[in-house]
């Protein structure tokens, strides 16, 4: 019986050696929990997760980098380009995972149509959420911009505007309390929802799975084809994730596969 239990232990210590470890940096919601509903699935292909919260965006790259962790996931390419251009680093997106999209509500009207001339129109005014609500108003033909891909346009890149809209920049938290006070309002949904919206019903338009603001899964050039990695991207794209992401978050994080 000993022998037994001896060569038992012998088998399960050689199989957990077998496993392969895959260390992943991310920011607390819903990207570590995101990784943690598939932390199971990868334990069935013989893939040890680890996942490492962070609580700001550059040590999660820079760790990557430096090889201190395999992959990370918390941010969308415009970000990634971003900080490779200004680090000299060369992360690369393994897949897209999802989206945490910006929608447009008001209290005044109920269609797009019903937006006059001159309309009262406020959007974020830092760069990353800016330009995403002006790409936005952009895409249903409100405005257009001199560079029409620019993610981080200003007010000032508008060349044409022609319903007029009278289009102010304003901090992204506070623009819930001003809704009732312009005609549209360009909001993040993790705003939306503390305001209590519902982006699914609430917002007159609302970006799409074809944004380039998708979250993604980012590795290195030597990691990024590997099989731990790329059953790791797999299980990112499973029905039963995006059942997850459906069902838990409700509109405010959208599955972009």
């Amino acid at each position: 019986m000993k022998k037994l239990l001896a060569a038992m232990a012998a088998v399960a210590a050689l199989s957990a050696q077998a496993n392969e470890s895959l260390n992943v940096a991310a920011t607390a919601v819903p990207h570590a929990e995101i990784l943690e509903f598939v932390k199971p699935q990868l334990a069935e292909q013989g893939v040890d997760l680890n996942v490492k919260i962070f609580t700001d965006y550059i040590q999660p790259n820079a760790q990557v980098a430096q090889k201190a962790m395999d992959a990370n996931f918390f941010q969308h390419q415009p970000y990634l380009d971003e900080f490779n251009k200004g680090r000299g680093t060369d992360l690369v997106a393994v897949t897209g995972v999802h989206l945490e999209p910006l929608g447009a509500y008001s209290s005044k009207i109920k269609s797009l149509d019903e937006l006059g001339n001159g309309a009262n129109v406020v959007v974020p005014n830092d760069a990353t959420n800016g330009g995403r609500a002006l790409l936005l108003l952009q895409k249903y033909g409100l405005i257009r911009l001199k560079d029409q891909s620019n993610i981080l346009a200003t007010t000032k890149d508008i060349v044409e505007n022609p319903k007029g809209l009278k289009i102010r920049e304003l901090e992204a938290a506070t623009i819930p309390r001003v809704l009732t006070q312009v005609d549209l309002a360009l909001i993040n949904t993790n705003y939306a929802l503390e305001a209590k919206l519902d982006p699914s019903k609430d917002a007159l338009f609302i970006e799409g799975n074809d944004s380039p603001y998708v979250n993604i899964l980012v590795a290195r050039p030597d990691n990024k084809d590997s099989p731990a990695m790329q059953k790791l991207a797999a299980a990112l794209h499973s029905p039963e994730l995006k059942q997850f992401i459906t069902e838990k978050y409700k509109g405010a994080v959208l599955p972009a596969f």
